[in-house]
C-alpha cells in the first residue's frame, strides 16, 4: 500500500534477491522515462524503497504520481 506523507507517495517493496529487485527497477525506469516522471528511490539487496512527487508541481503528490504508483503496481 502507498503511503502518503511529507508530500510524497511512498512503498517498500521486497523481492526474493537482489537480481529480481533489479529486474524490477528496470522495468519501473523505462515506464518512468515513457511519462517523463522519474522516482526517488533506493535499493539495499532485495529492497527497492520508491517516493513519488511531482517535481515540476513544487514538488507535491499530484494525478501523475498515483498514475505512475499504479504502473510501479502491475509490474511487481
Amino acid at each position: 500500500m502507498w503511503i502518503e506523507s511529507n508530500n510524497c507517495l511512498n512503498k517498500i517493496f521486497v523481492f526474493k534477491n537482489f537480481l529480481d529487485a533489479f529486474a524490477f527497477m528496470t522495468k519501473v525506469a523505462i515506464a518512468a522515462e515513457k511519462m517523463d516522471h522519474h522516482p526517488k528511490w533506493t535499493n539495499v539487496y532485495n529492497t527497492v524503497e520508491i517516493w513519488l512527487s511531482t517535481h515540476d508541481a513544487g514538488n507535491v503528490v499530484t494525478e501523475k504520481d498515483k498514475a505512475l504508483s499504479k504502473i510501479i503496481d502491475a509490474l511487481y
